[in-house]
């Protein structure tokens, strides 16, 4: 019987145990290590946060779920992985102790640590900023923006920030979403002349967030995602300041350095800023008790996986991108969503003249996580049956799909939606883009909020493992 242990249960690692459950039948130990008691449906987290559904509807409780499919649920923290003696070091969630589990496969999909403290001053625990990131801080923010709110129905006047707090953020398009959102439910409340919204971004364009944008046919014209967010930006009356890096935050201003290198400071009364990722911080010890971490991990702390490492932005590929999310020093370790190393970021990064690095990182959060984390389940099957691991999915042979939400509701509803094949460009696989234009789609309308709203119930119903949920894609 083999033991596999999986850390993390968010997109990647829940629906990975999930697959496994189903595929191995009992035959075999899965045991989940989390510090969560709930599945968290991050996407929706921005209606939370704008105060237009409770959290509770984001989330459903994890054990039930996992006793259903024959896994073990241990609620804790991964502190120490030795690699070399197949064990992994947990601490109990809310106690000092620890314990031991050994693994014959190891499944890292831990998300990412919020690196509020990147940026001082940034974040809603020691900082003046707040958040969208995990359930707390999104009900925080709903609780701070709708305060504000009572303000303005007073006649007061206020400067709304929303976007990423550092140059080497990821998750844009959680930001676009939030300030499109309270663009609208101020529209609704006839509040929208009382502020002023402004988008503050690290992306190299408008619209790129952290993709490298996209370009897609319309007719026998070519339309890109800078367009689409020019166009939603001029007619929500959005102003914006992107390529640029956050040094600080206090509770009156934000300190900025853009690619030009100029410093600029914004006055605010709210902001929402997404903070930089890293990863989490677990010890990797070899069996003479040496730090192995960066021989198994990147400076960001993400694991290495079967990507090509090192290369400059120009000279990367859609080959150089992982497809099995194995390890390739120990290949009973698989990494999925964020918790893997990318080879490098999707789009171009840039230094400011006095040598501040200005680079998006690329996203793999959602259903790219899920992919891989499915990639990496398969994986694990295949070798417990014998087999090399034959499972794929690279970045640059999947699509993406991300469905913007705009404005929630059936009726008056909008979202943009963008649709991209690959997310990583294969100019190996497609000279001229690096996609196939027939497979992108940016474009927002009424038909993108029905779908983001189905998304919410379709893939909590699937990840629940109700009647029918491996129908669901």
């Amino acid at each position: 019987m083999a033991k596999i242990v999986i850390a993390g249960s968010g997109f990647a690692g829940h629906y990975a145990a999930l697959i496994l459950g189903d595929r191995l039948k009992g035959n075999h130990e899965i045991t989940v290590v989390t510090p969560n008691e709930t599945f968290n449906y991050i996407p929706s987290l921005i209606w939370v946060g704008v105060g237009q559904m409770p959290v509770e509807k984001t989330q459903f409780p994890l054990k039930p779920v996992y006793d259903k499919f024959g896994i073990k649920y241990e609620r804790g923290f991964l502190t120490e992985v030795h690699p070399d003696e197949n064990y992994v070091i947990v601490q109990p969630y809310g106690t000092q102790e620890t314990k031991r589990l050994n693994y014959d496969y190891l499944l890292v999909a831990t998300g990412p640590k919020l690196n509020f403290d990147a940026t001082p001053g940034l974040g809603p625990d020691k900082g003046y900023t707040y958040s969208v990131c995990t359930p707390p801080h999104a009900v925080e923010t709903a609780k701070a923006y709708l305060e504000l709110v009572k303000r303005l129905e007073k006649g007061d006047k206020a400067k709304i920030v929303v976007g990423t707090g550092h140059g080497g953020c990821t998750c844009q398009g959680a930001g676009f979403e939030f300030i499109t959102n309270i663009h609208n439910d101020l529209v609704d409340r006839g509040l929208r002349d009382r502020v002023e919204l402004i988008w503050l971004s690290n992306e190299p364009k408008l619209g790129d967030f952290g993709i490298d944008g996209l370009e897609a046919k319309m007719g026998s014209l070519i339309f890109t995602s800078e367009m689409m967010a020019e166009a939603i930006f001029y007619d929500y009356d959005i102003k914006y300041e992107i390529r640029s890096h956050v040094h600080k935050v206090d509770e009156k201003k934000i300190y900025t350095e853009n690619i030009e290198g100029e410093f600029k400071e914004i006055e605010y009364d709210f902001a929402m800023l997404i903070p930089p990722f890293a990863g989490q911080p677990i010890k990797w010890i070899d069996k003479d008790g040496n730090d192995i971490k960066d021989k198994v991990c990147n400076p960001a702390g993400f694991v290495k996986v079967d990507a090509v490492y090192g290369k400059p932005y120009e000279e990367l590929d859609g080959p150089d991108w992982p497809k099995t999310y194995q390890n390739p020093i120990y290949k009973n370790i698989f990494a999925a969503g964020i918790a893997f190393a990318p080879p490098g970021p999707l789009s171009k990064p840039s230094k400011s003249p006095n040598g501040t690095l200005i680079a998006p990182a690329p996203p793999r959060t959602g259903y790219t996580a899920e992919l891989s984390g499915k990639a990496a389940a398969l994986n694990i099957i295949d070798m417990i049956e014998g087999r090399d691991p034959q499972n794929t999915a690279s970045m640059a042979e999947t699509p993406g799909l991300c469905v913007a939400s705009m404005k929630n509701g059936i009726f008056g509803g909008m979202a943009g939606t963008i649709a991209i094949y690959p997310i990583a460009r294969n100019r190996a696989k497609y000279p001229e883009y690096g996609r196939d234009l027939d497979l992108c789609v940016a474009e927002p309308g009424k038909a993108g909020a029905w779908f983001k709203l189905g998304l919410h119930y379709a893939f909590l119903w699937k990840l629940q493992g109700k009647p029918f949920w491996k129908l669901i894609p």
